[in-house]
C-alpha cells in the first residue's frame, strides 16, 4: 500500500451516491462496508449493475434466464442488507460487456436520470487485482464505460443530444469518482464498524458462494495493517477523483 494513501473522514452534507458496476455481488465484495458506512452517515445509495450474472455459474450449470432471476434477487436482498433500497440493472450480458458507445449513452442516461454527487465504480486499469489473480473484463470495461460517461459526456450538452431532445434529461456533473478494485489508492476509510455487516450481505450470493465459512475467514483475516488482535481494524481502498 502507498505511503500517501489517506484517510478519509466524511462529507459536510448527505450526497448521492450511484455504485455504478458490472455484476450482482460486485457492491458487496469491493466495498460492501463503506456502502453500509454511507448509508449509516445518511447518504443515499443507488446501485445500478450492467449484468445481472447470467454466466456466474458456481459448479453447475443454469438456464442463464433462471439464473439472471435468481441472481437479481440475491442483488436485491443483499443491498437491503446494507441499507440500500433501490437496485437497477442494464440487463447486458454477463461476460460481453464492452466500452462501446451504446453502452456510453447507457451510462450517460442512467447519470442524468440519477442526478448522482458521487460515483463509485470499478478501476479500468486493474488487470492483476493479487497474486495469481487475472481481473474480470467486465469490471474493467464497467470502469471505462463508466468514466468516459462521467467526463465529458454526462455534463455536455452535445453529447447524446437525443436524450435531451427525446427523454428531457438534462446535463449532469458529477463531483466525485471513487474507483473500487485499484491498485493506486488514494483515500482509505476505516469501516471496522461496517465488517461484519459486509460478510452478512455476502452471505445473500448463495448462488456464488461455494464455501461461506473458508470465505468469511479469508474476509476476517484481511486487516489493516496497522490491526493488532486487541484492536482488529478494517479498511476499503479507492482511488478518488474530484472536480
Amino acid at each position: 500500500m502507498e505511503s500517501n494513501v489517506e484517510l478519509f473522514v466524511d462529507w459536510d452534507a448527505p450526497r448521492k451516491i450511484l455504485i455504478f458496476l458490472a455484476h450482482p455481488d460486485d457492491p458487496e465484495f469491493f466495498c460492501g462496508a463503506s456502502i453500509a458506512y454511507w448509508c449509516a452517515r445518511g447518504h443515499e445509495v443507488v446501485y445500478c449493475l450492467f449484468t445481472k450474472g447470467d454466466k456466474g455459474v458456481n459448479g453447475r450449470v443454469i438456464p442463464p434466464e433462471t439464473l439472471k432471476q435468481i441472481r437479481e434477487e440475491e442483488q436485491r436482498n443483499a443491498a437491503s442488507l446494507l441499507g440500500v433500497r433501490r437496485v437497477r440493472f442494464l440487463d447486458y450480458p454477463d461476460g460481453y460487456l464492452l466500452p462501446s458507445l451504446e453502452a456510453r449513452r447507457d451510462a450517460v442516461r442512467i447519470i442524468r436520470q440519477e442526478r448522482p454527487d458521487v460515483i463509485v465504480t470499478c478501476d479500468p486499469l486493474n488487470y492483476f487485482p493479487g497474486p495469481n489473480r487475472i481481473n474480470h473484463p467486465d469490471h474493467r470495461a464497467a470502469g471505462q464505460i463508466v468514466l468516459d460517461a462521467v467526463f465529458p459526456a454526462a455534463g455536455n450538452p452535445l453529447f447524446f443530444p437525443e436524450l435531451i431532445a427525446n427523454e428531457g434529461l438534462e446535463p449532469h456533473e458529477v463531483k466525485e469518482v471513487w474507483f473500487s478494485l485499484t491498485r493506486q489508492p488514494n483515500v482509505r476509510l476505516d469501516v471496522t464498524a461496517f465488517w461484519e455487516q459486509k460478510i452478512t450481505a455476502l452471505r445473500a450470493h448463495r448462488s456464488q458462494i461455494e464455501d461461506m465459512a473458508d470465505l468469511e475467514a479469508r474476509l476476517r483475516a484481511r486487516l489493516a495493517p496497522d490491526s493488532t488482535p486487541e484492536h482488529p481494524r478494517y479498511e476499503e481502498y479507492f482511488y478518488r477523483v474530484v472536480w
